[in-house]
């Protein structure tokens, strides 16, 4: 239902003209009180203080002697001036000390967005932390230090639908037998492996390996990418852990001939090995995600004998203490070394 008549009183602030300073100023002038300057333009006594306050300014006689007048663009100007300034403070304005941390994070120490405002919250050291995504929109707009040039990674979108060949090789036992224990990442201690090369060559290779669930990473230098050369550098990193038990219960691979004496080795040692199908990397995402990370340090083209062994484990380091999201911005070497001393 429709009320005409209502008792309640529409507020309505109405900024003060440029013909209304102009009367403010010639009644100033006259000497008259703020209250008959108010009555003559039917305005609050307050707002004409305000105003007056805002518009006077001292000036100099022909003596040089000191004197305070009412000036309406003066006071036009002031107003404007303050009202650009008028509301809440920005949460841009407010994150200064967060923004300072994410500069450095990001363009020192190679973090994504994502993993500094959740790692900033986490630590919970700053007093406003925006979300990812407004994060996104500074560096979009050019608000902070960062640009989209220093970002490494970027959403990539696969529109292909990939399809599983037929696997001509039989390495040992496929992955479509691996428990659904493994599949979930419920259970510590089982782990994919891969190879990464610098360049098409016989020259030096990485061996890389990523446990499931804590995504804690091992990476090896080895002389080839040849099964012996693997063999030997496994054989190595198990006699590393030998004092804890179970640290390595299973090992993912692809079908790579690099990888034909793992099963032996395997058996040998009592962990279980399991061969994912070719052309099918999205099988071991976790190792393919780790190769890329490995490849912002390593490059491809540059030979692997052109990097320290300082530098490589430098580079396996940065992995194992960069906060994931996935484990709730925790670091994969403090989510392995808290199973490494369960299993203790």
């Amino acid at each position: 239902m429709t009320h005409s008549h209502s008792n309640t009183k529409k507020r309505s602030y109405i900024h003060l003209t440029e013909i209304e300073r102009g009367q403010i100023a010639a009644y100033s002038e006259q000497g008259l009180s703020l209250r008959d300057i108010a009555k003559k333009i039917g305005r609050d006594h307050s707002t004409i203080s305000r105003e007056l306050k805002r518009g006077t300014v001292e000036q100099l006689d022909t003596n040089r002697q000191p004197y305070k007048k009412y000036f309406p663009d003066v006071g036009a100007r002031v107003y404007e001036e303050n009202r650009k300034n008028c509301g809440a403070p920005t949460i841009l304005m407010a994150s200064w000390k967060f923004i300072l941390y994410a500069e450095e994070k990001i363009l020192k120490d190679d973090w994504s967005p994502d993993v500094v405002v959740g790692h900033a919250k986490k630590q919970n050291e700053f007093d406003s932390v925006p979300c990812t995504k407004t994060l996104y929109n500074w560096i979009d707009h050019g608000d902070v230090k960062v640009k989209n040039m220093d970002l490494v990674l970027k959403l990539r979108r696969n529109t292909k639908t990939s399809k599983s060949r037929n696997n001509k090789k039989n390495l040992g036992t496929s992955i479509e037998e691996r428990p659904e224990s493994i599949e979930t990442r419920k259970e510590f201690g089982h782990w994919d492996i891969d190879t990464v090369l610098g360049h098409k060559s016989k020259d030096q290779a990485l061996l890389t390996l990523v446990e499931r669930k804590t995504r804690k990473a091992i990476v090896q230098r080895i002389s080839s990418k040849s099964a012996p050369a693997i063999s030997d550098a496994l054989q190595d990193i198990f006699q590393e852990y030998s004092n804890v038990p179970e640290t390595f219960k299973s090992i993912t691979a692809d079908n790579g001939s690099e990888f034909s004496e793992l099963s032996e080795q395997g058996e040998g040692m009592g962990i279980d090995v399991y061969f994912a199908h070719p052309y099918a990397s999205w099988e071991r995402g976790t190792n393919e995600r780790h190769n890329g990370l490995l490849r912002r340090f390593i490059k491809k083209g540059q030979p692997i004998h052109a990097y320290s062994d300082q530098h490589i484990a430098e580079v396996a380091n940065w992995m194992n203490t960069f906060p994931r999201k996935i484990l709730h911005y925790e670091t994969p070497e403090e989510n392995f070394a808290h199973f490494v001393d369960c299993v203790a």
